[in-house]
C-alpha cells in the first residue's frame, strides 16, 4: 500500500509542471511566472532527487527526475 501511495504522488505531481510547461509552449508567454521560483524549485528537486538516489528510492527518484525536467524547461523558457 505504501508503494501505490508513493506512486500516486508521482502521477498527481507529474501533471503540475507539465501542464505550465504546455501552457508555455502554446502560448508563448511567461510574463508573471517568477524566475527565481523556478530557480529554487530546481534547487530543491536537486537536492531531493540527490536524497532519492542515495536511498535507492525508485518512486522518488521517478518523481524529481519529472520534476526537475519539466521545471528545467519551463526555466529555460521563462530566460529566453
Amino acid at each position: 500500500m505504501n508503494k501505490l501511495v508513493g506512486w500516486l504522488g508521482v502521477l498527481l505531481g507529474f501533471f503540475v509542471a507539465p501542464f505550465q510547461l504546455i501552457k508555455i509552449l502554446q502560448t508563448g508567454v511567461t510574463d508573471g511566472i517568477s524566475m527565481m521560483t523556478y530557480i529554487f524549485l530546481c534547487l530543491a528537486l536537486i537536492c531531493y532527487l540527490y536524497e532519492a538516489i542515495r536511498i535507492k528510492s525508485k518512486v522518488f527518484i521517478t518523481a524529481q527526475s519529472i520534476n526537475l525536467a519539466a521545471n528545467i524547461m519551463i526555466l529555460v523558457l521563462i530566460l529566453k
